[in-house]
């Protein structure tokens, strides 16, 4: 059994109106077991909390596929019949499309099961939005022996029907970063007695706007953006604390590294001048997104029959499948969701899906994970 494009929009609308937040998609992965139960596709014992492995095929050569299933907090401002109903919560992101893409994806690999080349893995992927949940699908060990894996994002800026693909980087590597200055507090009529923590804060702020420009090359591609500070309470006291955070991000792991080690000098040099104490908090954040060279040329070419591919540009936003990519040589590709002039972006409370991408989206991973199951035997011989 597969399901017509039709099908699938009445189940991505289904998705829509019950979003979950990362880590908690109980009801979300209750309902893909379910479908692909229906469909007998084998599910995988993986000790995922939410989320799921499943396969189809046997033997060698194992390639996988993924999608990321949670939702944001946010707030839904659409007047879409099929709105979110659960309040505060919202699939702005699109993983309802990426999901329920694998999920017409798994049915028509198992209709041609008897077909393929090797096995199929299906990942239903939890917690992308706190870059965790790749790192919890690794750590079951179902991927090790997986030779190749295949993930999309959808891109609003692109029309339904286009598909935009390169070698090397395709988003971003990201850090996040936390630094609290710790100094005196004091009366602020009389500074001479405290460690001025509003000073250092604004002076390391205000110096770390240089590091991008003075430090990478220029021909290269680096973000800075520090986005929140918090330091004081009233008018009239110096006070003892305060913290400002943000995110550093670039297309080239080297640059990552240097920059985070530039970053932390800066703020140490500054903290020492001034005497107060500082410390860092690094979250957990995605590397570079970074296609295969051989994998991508194989994607590219069994794409042209499936929509217009175009080179893509790098995004600045990050993506954990990157995860999948430090271990797995992996091919992540963008597919047009919507392509109006005023389309709202992802991570936007207005986002919308055009459900003829799915015109793109079902047959990219299907002809996708066929060539390289054919690929992988290939290089066998």
């Amino acid at each position: 059994m597969s399901f017509s494009y039709e099908e699938l929009a009445e189940i991505r609308h289904y998705i829509h109106q019950h979003p979950e937040l990362s880590g908690q998609e109980y009801q979300t992965t209750a309902f893909l077991k379910e479908r692909l139960e229906e469909l007998g596709i084998h599910i995988l014992e993986s000790g995922l909390k939410t989320g799921l492995i499943a396969e189809i095929g046997s033997d060698q050569p194992v390639v996988a596929l993924r999608a990321d299933i949670d939702a944001l907090p946010i707030l839904e401002q659409t007047n879409l019949p099929y709105k979110s109903q659960n309040p505060g919560v919202m699939h702005a992101c699109g993983h309802d499309f990426h999901q329920t893409s694998l999920l017409g994806a798994a049915a028509l690999l198992k209709e041609k099961e008897d077909q393929l080349e090797g096995t199929v893995r299906l990942i239903f992927q939890p917690a992308e939005e706190i870059s965790e949940g790749a790192s919890d699908v690794l750590a079951t060990g179902l991927l090790e022996d997986v030779q190749g894996i295949i993930g999309f994002h959808n891109i609003p800026q692109l029309k339904a029907g286009q598909l935009a693909l390169n070698a090397g980087a395709m988003m971003a590597g990201v850090e996040k970063f936390k630094v609290t200055v710790t100094g005196v507090s004091s009366h602020a009529a009389r500074p001479d007695l405290g460690v001025d923590t509003v000073t250092a804060v604004t002076t390391m702020v205000q110096n770390l706007q240089l590091l991008i420009s003075r430090t990478v090359s220029p021909f290269e591609t680096a973000v800075l953006s520090i986005t929140h500070l918090d330091v004081g309470s009233t008018w009239n006291v110096l006070p003892k604390s305060g913290y400002f955070e943000g995110t550093i991000r670039s297309f080239n792991p080297s640059v990552q590294r240097e920059l985070k080690e530039h970053f932390v000098s800066i703020v140490r040099h500054i903290a020492k001048s001034l005497e107060v104490d500082v410390a860092f908090e690094w979250g957990v954040t995605p590397p570079v997104t970074f296609n295969d060279e051989e994998l991508t040329k194989v994607v590219w070419e069994a794409s042209q029959d499936l929509a217009e591919v175009l080179p893509a540009n790098p995004s600045t936003a990050g993506e954990d499948f990157a995860f999948y990519q430090e271990r797995i040589p992996g091919v992540f590709a963008f597919i047009g969701s919507n392509g109006e002039p005023d389309a709202p972006d992802l991570h936007h409370d207005h986002m919308t899906i055009d459900d003829a991408a799915f015109e793109v989206s079902v047959p990219y991973y299907v002809e996708n994970a066929q060539a390289l199951l054919r690929y992988f035997k290939a290089k066998e011989v």
